[in-house]
């Protein structure tokens, strides 16, 4: 873990739970693209710096979910690097109590104020394509997370964030997380036509094609909407549509999963209802999801 894998001429990556773009440059400078989940990520990724003699530059972050963010306060502190990220992702990132508010959709419980869902607060400024270093091109990447974005590299290597996830990983979770289901998919159809040297996903392993995988997931996406509007065949609550979804799935309910899960079957149901697939009534004071 944590090792530095070169990919191209001037781009690396560190292997962590999400992985750590970092680019040379110049022989001295380089920048990350993400920072990993804590500010042990950013302790390890100061010391492959170190070993390499490289000074940091910049920090682009590709969007705000706390385990891309985590180390950004460390690097900055010890490196006076500047950090980036894009639309609301920004703001998310600059303060990030608004993550596990925006889960839950109130204020957390301490069981969610943690930093697997918040980070340390960072100083980041919008990013935008002239921030970026010459070369570097910015593909936005909707629908995972609000304004989530890759990089292209001027040496051809395109890093994907979270905009898809592993075959092992889809099939052992079932359910990964989607904030924008309508922006996700026209994201997945965007990504099978990309070209690249390689492509970096963040949780799934580093190749020269990718679309494959971006089908899969696709595929998984139309999958749990098929089984969400199945399960609507009679008027049911959330939490009851949310119950039958984790007994399906094989997952076990904490708060974790109970936010990450449930707010992405709430994305899942809006964009049913959105596309004339399910109805939203309400009744004796509750609303009621049905197929339509």
């Amino acid at each position: 873990m944590y090792e530095l894998i070169q990919v191209s001429e001037r781009s690396y990556y560190i292997q962590s739970p999400a992985k750590i773009g970092l680019v040379k440059l110049d022989e001295r400078d380089v920048c990350l693209i993400d920072s990993g989940n804590d500010k042990d990520a950013g302790r390890k990724v100061r010391q492959l710096l170190d070993a390499n003699g490289w000074r940091l530059t910049a920090i682009y972050n590709t969007h705000s979910n706390a385990d891309h963010i985590g180390g950004n306060r460390y690097l900055q502190n010890q490196t006076g690097c500047k950090i980036y990220a894009p639309g609301i992702e920004c703001a998310f990132t600059r303060r990030p109590e608004l993550e596990p508010s925006f889960l839950y959709g109130g204020y957390p419980c301490k069981e969610l104020r943690h930093k697997f869902l918040m980070a340390q607060e960072s100083d980041a400024q919008e990013l935008t394509q002239e921030s970026l270093p010459e070369g570097f091109r910015l593909i936005p990447l909707p629908g995972h997370f609000f304004d989530m974005v890759g990089f292209r590299t001027p040496d051809g290597v395109v890093y994907l964030a979270d905009c898809l996830s592993s075959r092992e990983t889809l099939d052992k979770y079932g359910i990964g997380f989607v904030y924008d289901v309508a922006a996700y998919l026209d994201t997945l159809e965007m990504v099978k036509s990309l070209q690249a040297k390689r492509f970096v996903p963040a949780h799934a392993a580093v190749s020269e094609e990718i679309a494959d995988l971006a089908q899969y997931n696709i595929d998984k996406v139309l999958e749990i909407a098929d089984k969400i509007v199945r399960i609507c065949q009679e008027p049911l609550c959330f939490e009851s549509v949310l119950q039958k979804l984790f007994a399906d799935y094989g997952l076990t309910m904490n708060f974790e999963q109970y936010v990450l899960v449930g707010s992405t079957v709430r994305s899942y149901l809006a964009w049913l209802k959105d596309t004339g697939k399910v109805n939203a009534l309400f009744e004796n004071n509750r609303l009621l999801w049905q197929k339509a």
